[in-house]
C-alpha cells in the first residue's frame, strides 16, 4: 500500500445546512396577539414551502426540531442540491416576520459524504498499472466512482428520517505531533475504520446516521447526525464508540446538540408554549 495515494476516495451528495436559533420569548410575549397569530401563520407557510423545496431539486428537504438546553431553542436542518440553494434558504427565512425573533447562535455547512476506505484499495489496485494522477488513471478512478455513486444514490441524497429525536455533533481527526491520523498508513486507517463501522452497524435497527464532510466548508472536518426514537440510544452508541481505537486515539469532538422533532404544522403550538410531539 505504500505506493497507493494516502487519500481515501469519497462520494458527495446533498449540500447540508444546520441552523441553531435562540428565540426571543420576551419580545414575542410583548407582541400583540393578532400580530403573533399572523407572524406564526406566515412562518408555517414559509417553512412548509421550504420543507420540500423546489420541484427541480429532488433532494430538497427542511426539518424543524425543538432544541434542548442553553445552546438554543430551535434547530433547522436543510438538504439541498447546491450551496447556492442553501444560501437562498437563508435569504428566504430572513424575509419572514418570525426571523425578527430569532437569533442565529450557531450554524454548520457540510455535504453528505460516503468515505470509501474499503473500496478505495480495490479501486487503486485496479488502476495500479497506470501512472498515478495521469489522465488515464484519473479516468479509471472517475469511472469507478460514477458507478458507485449511481449505486449509492439513496445514501448520498438521503431522506431526513422521521425519528423523534436528533443528535448532531461535529468532529475532527487528530493531527498533532504525537498522534496524527493523516500520517497513519492507509492500511491501518482502513482497518480501524472497518472496526469503527462495525459498532455502528450493531445499532443500525435503532439509529439512523448521516455523515457529512465539512473540510473546507466549516471549522470541523465532519458533521454527524443521529436519529432515533429513544435519545438514550445516542448515549449508548457514542459511549461504546469511545472505546474504539478510532475515537479513543484519533478523534476530537465539538459541541453536541439535541432536539425533538417539531412538525412544521405544530409550530404555532410551540410558539404558545406547548410541545406536542
Amino acid at each position: 500500500m505504500a505506493d497507493f495515494p494516502p487519500v481515501p476516495l469519497t462520494l458527495e451528495g446533498s449540500s447540508l445546512l444546520h441552523q441553531f436559533f435562540r428565540f426571543d420569548w420576551k419580545a414575542w410575549r410583548a407582541t400583540p396577539r393578532a400580530d403573533r397569530d399572523r407572524i406564526a401563520a406566515d412562518a408555517v407557510q414559509a417553512l412548509k414551502a421550504l420543507e420540500h423545496g423546489e420541484k427541480s431539486d429532488a433532494s430538497a428537504q427542511t426539518a424543524l426540531f425543538s432544541q434542548l438546553g442553553h445552546k438554543g431553542d430551535l434547530i433547522l436542518m436543510h438538504f439541498r442540491d447546491s450551496v447556492e440553494a442553501l444560501n437562498q434558504v437563508e435569504l428566504d427565512l430572513a424575509q419572514t416576520g418570525l426571523y425578527d425573533f430569532l437569533e442565529l447562535r450557531h450554524s454548520y455547512v457540510s455535504v453528505v459524504e460516503l468515505g470509501l476506505y474499503e473500496s478505495s484499495r480495490k479501486t487503486y489496485e485496479a488502476a495500479g498499472t497506470l501512472e498515478q494522477h495521469s489522465p488515464e488513471w484519473n479516468a479509471e478512478v472517475a469511472a469507478t466512482l460514477k458507478r458507485q455513486a449511481d449505486a449509492m444514490t439513496p445514501r448520498l441524497y438521503p431522506a431526513i428520517p422521521d425519528a423523534k429525536y436528533l443528535c448532531f455533533y461535529p468532529m475532527d481527526r487528530k493531527r498533532d505531533e504525537q498522534v496524527n491520523w493523516y500520517t497513519t498508513p492507509f492500511a491501518e486507517r482502513q482497518r480501524m475504520m472497518h472496526e469503527h463501522g462495525m459498532i455502528g452497524r450493531r445499532y443500525g435497527d435503532v439509529v439512523r446516521q448521516i455523515i457529512s464532510g465539512s473540510i473546507g466548508y466549516d471549522d470541523w472536518e465532519w458533521g454527524v447526525d443521529l436519529f432515533s426514537e429513544d435519545p438514550v440510544t445516542f448515549k449508548k452508541l457514542i459511549y461504546e464508540m469511545r472505546f474504539d481505537q478510532v475515537s479513543a486515539v484519533y478523534a476530537l469532538f465539538g459541541q453536541f446538540f439535541i432536539g425533538v422533532r417539531l412538525p412544521i404544522d405544530r409550530l404555532e403550538s410551540w410558539l404558545a408554549g406547548k410541545l406536542i410531539s
